[in-house]
């Protein structure tokens, strides 16, 4: 059985992008960068929602085409692009960069995924991770807080029916105050 992970960058008030999708507030330092862009190379499959994915979709499959690109967003824009990625949207048309469309029950889908075999999965996107969260697919949440205050935006939990307990498995400081936590789902 596959494992599902939902890890994203966090305000310390909870958010993942402030009011109107703004992400200026969470511009990563290099050894930041590098987390993610490790984190991508040793994903076997992400599940995206739309909003994230029209974001990632739009920058990544081509920068390190740009003439100011670094030999980091080089290797992180090769890592996205070979990524098997899983796009759940029912407006999207069409996809590309190793990408398949789901238009279904995302529920539904992202628990067979989850039974088959295969390497680790993790969840883009905050309302599909609502989504899973509330159904009880996530086995493990990575948050990477941010010493910021955003008063409001997409928050990273969602309301829930009963309480999810967890357990730290792992703390660790990036530059700048940036504080990763990770938990896993206690079954």
């Amino acid at each position: 059985m596959r494992t599902l992970t939902f890890a994203m960058n966090v305000s310390l008030d909870g958010y993942v992008a402030a009011p109107g999708d703004d992400l200026g507030w969470s511009t990563p330092s290099d050894e930041l960068f590098q987390f993610w862009s490790d984190r991508v190379g040793s994903t076997g499959l992400s599940l995206y929602g739309r909003r994230l994915w029209e974001e990632m979709s739009s920058h990544w499959p081509t920068a390190d085409q740009r003439p100011d690109a670094t030999p980091a967003h080089i290797e992180f824009a090769r890592r996205w692009r070979d990524m098997p990625k899983v796009l759940f949207s029912s407006t999207v048309g069409s996809v590309d960069w190793n990408t398949r469309l789901f238009t279904g029950d995302a529920v539904a889908e992202i628990t067979r995924l989850k039974a088959g075999d295969g390497s680790p999965m993790d969840i883009a996107g905050a309302t599909l991770a609502a989504t899973a969260m509330r159904a009880g697919l996530i086995d493990e949440y990575v948050l990477l807080t941010a010493p910021v205050l955003l008063g409001g935006g997409a928050p990273f939990f969602t309301a829930l029916d009963s309480w999810v307990n967890l357990n730290l498995v792992e703390t660790r400081t990036f530059p700048g105050g940036v504080l990763l936590t990770r938990y896993e789902t206690r079954r």
